[in-house]
């Protein structure tokens, strides 16, 4: 009985350490897909047939009015304003896209619609079905509902934005996304870490140092202090020799709530930069990508930035396994062709999902993007 009102106090007191997420996570299988990723034509052909089945589920659940949505994403409010801009937003990155992917289309390959604008892209997306190849209608079937479910996990964020802040849009210009970066280029990026002297974050790093990548970490202030406690065979500034050492807040609170915000950023801010002086990068990522609207001048007069993202592993929902992320990313790497992507480095699953991700883009023209020159 004790016990188990120790456990009930645990959870009722303490806030776990993962993001606020949707009810439901899109989960894809690539496996499905006809063809080998063995080339950058076969990525760009990948990249159309992703952009037109999510840009036919964008429309369905944005369109959808407030109540619907409600009812549909399990929330209590829906910004109206947020929802429409956000899909007129990702429908610029998804028509920015198409030229880059149908930039050297034959007129007879699959997935090559003349499109130049909104309105024909959507036309092209829902009139998908009827000429799709047999071979490919596996793959379609499981893309639809891979891509209504992505798309309600953002227009969710966007109903909420921004009484909720979250990754989904930018309160100012000294926040990035990921869509600032050039066509197939794409950022690893590692939360809430560092763990225990020889843990995730360790191994994660020797993975690193053997591909020769470049990662970013944001850390959170209370774990670096209790690793800079706990003996290890080797000190946390050689061990991120060549990596990016960033801010993710002293501890996992959401900075648009927390009164000492502004102190956490700086405490955080001040051990990162002493412990890490080369691999030091003045960017700060807020847990759950939550924010106050008015923290601009803040970050200004700081020297820092924001960094949020726009490729979400998923990595710390008990229901994603390691390769289930993997395969997330991949499609949203075909979808979106450049970006931000979103590990935690407390977590396992990133040594999976990373070699799998490195095996699936050697051919295909994709550039890790080095975190000191982002």
């Amino acid at each position: 009985m004790k016990n188990a009102l120790i456990a009930l106090l645990l959870m009722c007191c303490f806030k776990p350490l993962f993001a606020y997420g949707p009810d439901t996570v899109a989960f894809a299988d690539r496996s499905l897909w006809p063809e080998t990723m063995n080339s950058t034509a076969a990525f760009d052909r990948a990249s159309r047939a992703e952009i037109l089945v999510f840009a036919a589920a964008l429309a369905k659940v944005a369109e959808q009015d407030a109540a619907t949505l409600k009812t549909q994403l399990n929330i209590k409010q829906v910004d109206a304003a947020s929802v429409a801009r956000v899909r007129n937003q990702l429908t610029a990155h998804l028509l920015q896209n198409w030229r880059f992917a149908a930039a050297d289309c034959a007129n007879s390959e699959v997935f090559c619609d003349n499109i130049s604008t909104a309105d024909e892209l959507l036309t092209a997306a829902e009139a998908l079905a009827e000429k799709l190849p047999e071979s490919y209608r596996n793959w379609h079937n499981k893309a639809r509902v891979f891509h209504n479910s992505y798309a309600g996990e953002l227009i969710r964020l966007a109903a909420l934005f921004p009484k909720v802040s979250s990754e989904i849009d930018t309160l100012s210009a000294l926040e990035n996304t990921g869509f600032e970066l050039p066509d197939r280029h794409f950022l690893l990026t590692f939360d809430d870490g560092p763990s225990q002297p020889d843990g995730n974050t360790d191994t994660l790093l020797a993975l690193l140092t053997k591909n020769n990548l470049h990662a970013s970490f944001y850390m959170l202030g209370e774990r670096l202090q209790a690793r800079l406690k706990q003996a290890g065979p080797a000190t946390p500034a050689t061990l991120f020799h060549g990596q990016c050492a960033a801010m993710h807040g002293w501890r996992h609170e959401s900075h648009a709530k927390w009164e000492k915000w502004q102190i956490s950023i700086i405490d955080t801010r001040d051990l990162v930069k002493a412990t890490f002086p080369r691999s030091y990068q003045p960017w700060f990522r807020p847990p759950y990508g939550q924010r106050r609207a008015d923290s601009g001048d803040f970050f200004s007069k700081h020297d820092l930035k924001v960094a949020l993202w726009n490729i979400d592993s998923q990595d710390w929902n008990s229901r994603v396994s390691g390769e289930d992320a993997a395969q997330r990313i991949m499609t949203l790497m075909l979808l979106w062709r450049r970006g931000v992507i979103l590990f935690h480095d407390i977590h396992p699953k990133a040594l999976v999902a990373v070699p799998w991700l490195l095996d699936h883009t050697r051919q295909t023209g994709v550039v890790w993007q080095d975190c000191r020159q982002y």
